[in-house]
């Protein structure tokens, strides 16, 4: 079992690792100047006003974490040295615990992320051709309906 608490003010440097490791990983679509203009916001803006649900070893460090603003998954990042283990699973599954539908927008670019959340259930609903900072990095909108999909733990 994974534990998972709520983040912490001091948590933002290693949720940041976290954050910069898993987009090194699995974004391989992005320049380093995209990685450096993302960082800026996810470090300085995203990370220390956002209440996340944060998955911990068992030295209470930050493996992944997990973001959302009413049934809406803003933000799902787990480090890469984690990937395979339950981690996103477990975090999607706690998400459902506030109801039984889920929505995330994923990088079209982004064939890891868009499998994973293919096999938890989730369903293309629609496409913007920009991401939400207005550039050119297509996001596909998907949702879950975890009424009729069954348990995302595969519980």
């Amino acid at each position: 079992m994974i534990p998972i608490r709520s983040s912490r003010p001091d948590d933002v440097p290693a949720l940041f690792a976290v954050w910069l490791a898993a987009v090194r990983s699995t974004h391989d679509f992005l320049s380093e100047e995209d990685i450096g203009f993302y960082a800026d916001l996810v470090r300085d803006q995203y990370l220390p006003a956002a209440a996340l649900m944060v998955a911990v070893d068992g030295d209470d460090r930050p493996v992944g974490f997990l973001g959302m603003t009413g049934s809406k998954i803003d933000t799902l990042f787990v480090d890469p040295a984690w990937h395979g283990r339950g981690i996103g699973r477990t975090l999607v599954a706690r998400a459902l615990e506030g109801g039984p539908e889920l929505t995330v927008d994923v990088n079209e670019q982004n064939s890891a992320a868009r499998a994973f959340y293919r096999r938890l259930g989730f369903r293309e609903v629609g496409r913007s051709a920009l991401d939400d900072s207005g550039r050119p990095f297509p996001l596909l909108h998907l949702a879950l309906d975890g009424a009729s999909q069954g348990n995302p733990t595969g519980a």
